[in-house]
């Protein structure tokens, strides 16, 4: 008897996705140097989230704390979040607002932007966010102040 070759693909509809990812924040099973979550608790599309990021050591930020909004839009997770620094930083992959353009050659987790395949699409983002911010090739940016915001 032969089995059947075509597996079935189910797609997690965009609620479950984010409640799954807005519940491992909560109770803590992200990675420590990150947090997120809703900016309000109300917000039953589950779209406007604020994420802090944990300066990497060695890097211009080290220690300080980062804020930023991650917009979820409609489309995600087939589609990237939206991202805009609230602290304001020097990067080259980060706009003159604080927009974060996804198809700078920088960031390539949101320019090759793939469903993600676990609840985790906007832990992955911020830390590749941090990952993106520690890169040797950055030590040398001054930053603004501690405090300065867009």
């Amino acid at each position: 008897m032969k089995g059947n070759s075509s597996a079935e693909v189910v797609k997690v509809p965009r609620s479950f996705v984010l409640l799954g990812e807005l519940e491992k924040a909560e109770r803590g099973n992200t990675d420590m140097s990150i947090s997120f979550g809703l900016v309000d608790g109300s917000d039953i599309l589950l779209e406007n989230w604020q994420c802090t990021i944990l300066g990497p050591q060695g890097s211009p930020l080290d220690n300080r704390i980062v804020s930023l909004l991650v917009q979820c839009p409609p489309t995600y997770p087939d589609s990237p979040p939206i991202v805009r620094f609230q602290t304001k930083v020097n990067f080259p992959f980060v706009g003159k607002e604080g927009e974060v353009d996804p198809s700078n050659s920088k960031m390539d987790l949101l320019k090759n932007w793939k469903r993600p395949e676990k609840l985790n699409g906007i832990e992955m983002l911020l830390l590749d966010l941090r990952r993106q911010m520690g890169k040797a090739e950055y030590r040398k940016l001054s930053q603004p102040a501690e405090g300065s915001c867009y």
